[in-house]
């Protein structure tokens, strides 16, 4: 069956990158583009009939001028608009399209998190059946360094296994954040020292013994490296995406309030560069 991949076109400029790397994707990987523009369902009939035929003429224009403008093969895609409310038609379509992935714009409001939590794009990630991906850099920067943070949950494991299996030609690194009990009360302590050491050599080969049972699923497996950093995981991996930022950032989402969902969104407020969200499952 031929993968689909959906994007989500919103006719601003900013979405332009976005809509150059789903094309190119989509060339790279043989799917056929499926774009789709959400209208507002409450125009009245007669303008949503002009306004159809008009939004249609212009993705059609803007997917001709991206591919030129970066020498991108012509994908097989279909261009649609829909009415109704953005996320929930996004969510919709991507179900009855069996869509492989959907790819967004980044969030608009840079720096600021506490923004992120209601806009389409956060609402489109606590739903998606698929991965969702997000994309502020140009399309053709490459992604071949990818970073991805790396528990013991199933959301984790799900999200390396989907990485190790679109991205086999990367090298991927694997980030887990780490905290042993009495750190900062113990710390000096000889015989505290080395049970630290231990606890930490032993997480390193958990880890890896979980990279290579996912790793003895594929047929083809990129290259991987391991980093083990102290610190709580938001600190972590915002220190990480300064100081060397990846190509590509790929990280679990559970879909759900809370903590791990702080995380997301200070990721999407502060893109240091293109972000896969998978779901748990």
């Amino acid at each position: 069956m031929t993968r689909t991949l959906l994007f989500a076109c919103d006719l601003s400029a900013e979405n332009r990158a976005a809509f150059a790397r789903a094309i190119r994707l989509a060339g790279e990987s043989g799917a056929r583009l499926d774009i789709v523009h959400v209208l507002d369902p409450y125009l009245p009939r007669r303008v949503l009939h002009d306004l159809e035929e008009a939004v249609v003429t212009d993705i059609g224009t803007t997917l001709t001028d991206i591919r030129e403008d970066y020498a991108l093969a012509e994908p097989t895609s279909l261009i649609q608009t829909v009415t109704g409310e953005p996320y929930a038609e996004i969510i919709r379509e991507a179900h009855e399209r069996e869509a492989d992935m959907i790819i967004l714009g980044a969030h608009r409001k840079r720096g600021q998190p506490d923004l992120v939590h209601g806009t389409t794009l956060a609402r489109v990630l606590r739903s998606a059946p698929c991965p969702v991906l997000s994309v502020s850099q140009p399309a053709n920067h490459d992604w071949y360094d990818i970073l991805v943070p790396v528990d013991f949950s199933l959301t984790s494991r799900h999200t390396l296994r989907e990485t190790l299996k679109r991205f086999p030609e990367g090298r991927l690194t694997l980030l887990h954040a780490w905290n042993i009990p009495g750190e900062r009360e113990l710390g000096s302590g000889t015989g505290y020292a080395r049970w630290r050491d231990r606890e930490v050599e032993r997480l390193r080969r958990h880890l890896e013994q979980e990279t290579e049972q996912l790793m003895a699923e594929l047929d083809d497996v990129p290259e991987l490296s391991l980093e083990l950093q102290q610190g709580e995981p938001l600190d972590v991996l915002m220190t990480q995406l300064r100081r060397q930022p990846p190509d590509l950032l790929a990280l679990g989402s559970r879909g759900q309030l809370g903590r791990h969902s702080q995380i997301t969104e200070h990721l999407l407020a502060e893109p240091h560069c293109d972000i896969m969200l998978c779901r748990s499952w």
